[in-house]
C-alpha cells in the first residue's frame, strides 16, 4: 500500500481522535480517553502549541499518526516526547510506522534535542521489537508515574492541613 506523511492540519483532527480511541481500545483502555476533537484543536492549532502532529495518508484516509511535545531533561537538556504513535491494524507492516519514526526523528533533530523519549506496554511485544530494532533502548527498570485529576484534588486537599 501507498502512504505519504506530512504535518496534521485542523481538519485531520477527527481521524486523529479516531486514532486515538482504536489505540485505546487496543491498549484495553477504551473508555479512558477523555481529550475531545476540539481540545485537540485547540491544544494543537491556538497561540501556543501544546503539541505537532504527523500524519500517515492512504487512498485520502488518514491511517496512522505520531504525535510529539517539547519537555526538558534536567540531565540532557531539550527532548521531545513521543506521545503516541499509532497506525491502524490494516496498515501495520506496510512500512507506515517506521516513516512516522522517521518523520519524529528528522524533526526532533532539525529542533536539536538530545534525546527522544515515549512509553511502550510491557506486554506490547510487537512494538518493544519495532522500536529496538530501530535503535531505541526500552528502559525496563523504569516505571511510568502518573497523577491523574482525582489524585491531584486529593494531593492538594492533604496538602491544605
Amino acid at each position: 500500500m501507498d502512504f505519504n506523511i506530512r504535518e496534521a492540519k485542523k481538519s485531520d483532527m477527527n481521524a486523529v481522535h479516531r486514532l486515538i480511541q482504536e489505540l485505546a481500545v487496543f491498549e484495553k483502555e477504551a473508555d479512558a480517553v477523555e481529550v475531545t476533537v476540539n481540545d485537540l484543536v485547540e491544544h494543537g492549532f491556538g497561540d501556543s502549541p501544546l503539541f505537532h502532529c504527523f500524519i500517515g495518508e492512504s487512498d485520502g484516509d488518514v491511517v496512522g499518526m505520531a504525535l510529539v511535545y517539547n519537555r526538558y531533561s534536567t540531565w540532557k537538556g531539550p527532548v521531545v516526547h513521543l506521545e503516541d504513535l499509532i497506525v491502524t491494524e490494516k496498515m501495520r507492516g506496510s512500512g507506515l510506522g517506521s516513516a512516522l519514526l522517521a518523520e519524529v526523528v528528522k524533526y526532533a533533530n532539525d529542533l536539536g534535542v538530545r534525546r527522544i523519549c515515549w512509553e511502550v506496554l510491557d506486554w506490547n511485544e510487537p512494538a518493544i521489537n519495532f522500536y529496538e530494532a530501530k535503535g531505541a533502548k526500552v528502559l525496563r527498570d523504569w516505571d511510568v508515574v502518573q497523577m491523574d485529576e482525582k489524585g491531584i484534588e486529593a494531593f492538594l486537599q492533604q496538602t491544605k492541613n
